[in-house]
């Protein structure tokens, strides 16, 4: 499996990733963690003043790669796995990792890094150093 390697579209995407979470942090006052805004939309922890922005920035999430799509007509490469049982496996520990660790990557690696949040420096450091792991045992045992 190869990755291409995209420095200007990664960079672009980095500084709209970085602008929107000050943008929520300052019109908002609170945290761009995806775990943390889609948690206050559902069960048992609805958020009522809190649904509004949230539902917003959810359906923004879902609307960036159609959009993307729009403007530069061709869609955004994806590549997913049809290692259904692998699939089950990282969504679990994804979503177990995201309730361990109190926040995602987006609330950690976004917006807890620039905060010089020790807890989110840690965090960070933990979910990278997994992932490298994760990439390198899938793309030299299983095939990716």
């Amino acid at each position: 499996m190869e990755t291409q390697f995209t420095p200007i579209s990664s960079l672009v995407g980095g500084a709209l990733i970085g602008a929107s979470a000050v943008l929520f942090m300052a019109t908002h006052g609170r945290i761009a963690g995806i775990s943390g805004i889609v948690s206050r939309l559902l069960p048992p922890s609805i958020d009522r003043s809190a649904w509004p922005q949230g539902l917003v920035f959810v359906v923004g999430l879902l609307l960036a790669a159609p959009l993307a799509h729009l403007v530069s007509g061709q869609a955004p490469a994806q590549v997913v796995s049809t290692n259904l049982p692998l699939l089950a496996i990282a969504g679990l520990l994804v979503g177990f990792g995201s309730v361990l660790g109190n926040g995602c990557t987006s609330g950690h690696g976004v917006c807890g890094i620039s905060r010089l949040s020790g807890r989110s420096i840690v965090a960070t450091i933990t979910f990278m150093g997994t992932a490298f792991v994760s990439v390198f045992i899938l793309r030299h045992d299983f095939g990716g």
